[in-house]
């Protein structure tokens, strides 16, 4: 093996070993993905995540300039083929191989760089941040998924839209109290968290419901070595919509709310039942 081969593969099980540290639930659905799709999964996870730590962990640092500082060094990563950071290193192998649309890495960094300083948002604003945070990261996903053929792209791209809003808004809601207490923020437009109530906590939630009835419809077009893996992430999150319903709007203001992982064996061994016999 050679020094840059090796490099390569190292910098991939660094990209690995912090998906599966960070996100039990994501790492779960890589798992069941066939091996070819492992690793660009967890390249694109792990630029994702130092991003995400910057605008939400690392409150002690200048987080517009290290922000600023990831983003040029992502696109010089790109353009030489190159990067010294590992995780960086990694992702911009996906970009190139899978030929990833550098809006969607524009958007991404867009929205996080809203976390910084919004604590409100308008219907505009919310619909921006949805698309950077969450639906682009689901499109990434897709051009590995179908191998950077476009015509499977357009026809899935609409239901990888739809499954990341939905992800990204049942964080919203599981982490409505958390958000507005310990950062500041509250992403639900037109609502305030002093009068937040069950209408409105409803209204969400139905928003959601249609989300994941239309990305399903994407998830069962996927290719087989894939479906299974996201299939899970999306029964484990419609699990976690089922909890949030029985939850009153005042106490889900007060608690973060999980799937047990009792529950999350059973979901996982369901939806192999399933994918073996071609019920998805």
């Amino acid at each position: 093996m050679t020094s840059l081969k090796l490099y390569n593969e190292v910098c991939k099980t660094m990209s690995t070993n912090m998906t599966y540290a960070y996100s039990t639930s994501f790492s779960m659905g890589i798992r069941l993905f066939e091996p070819a799709y492992r690793a660009p999964i967890c390249a694109i996870y792990g630029f994702v995540r130092i991003v995400d730590e910057i605008v939400d962990t690392f409150h002690h640092i200048d987080k517009a300039f290290y922000l600023e500082t990831v983003k040029n060094e992502v696109y010089q990563a790109i353009e030489n083929k190159i990067s010294i950071n590992p995780i960086l290193h990694a992702f911009q192998q996906v970009v190139h191989e899978y030929q990833i649309d550098h809006e969607y890495i524009d958007a991404f960094l867009h929205s996080m760089a809203m976390d910084i300083d919004k604590k409100n948002f308008s219907k505009e604003e919310y619909d921006i941040y949805i698309y950077g945070s969450a639906e682009v990261v689901g499109l990434m996903c897709l051009k590995v998924f179908v191998k950077g053929r476009s015509d499977a792209f357009e026809a899935l791209k609409y239901g990888a839209r739809k499954l990341g809003s939905a992800f990204q808004k049942i964080n919203f809601l599981r982490d409505i109290g958390s958000d507005h207490s310990e950062r500041g923020r509250f992403y639900f437009p037109g609502i305030h968290i002093s009068s937040f109530n069950e209408q409105e906590k409803h209204n969400i939630e139905e928003e959601i419901r249609k989300e994941f009835e239309e990305a399903y419809l994407g998830i069962k077009g996927l290719p087989m070595g894939s479906r299974l893996g996201v299939y899970v992430a999306y029964r484990y999150y419609m699990q976690l919509l089922n909890r949030l319903t029985k939850v009153s709007a005042s106490n889900i203001l007060k608690q973060r709310f999980r799937v047990s992982d009792t529950m999350k064996i059973y979901i996982l061994v369901k939806s192999i039942i399933m994918h073996r016999f071609r019920f998805i």
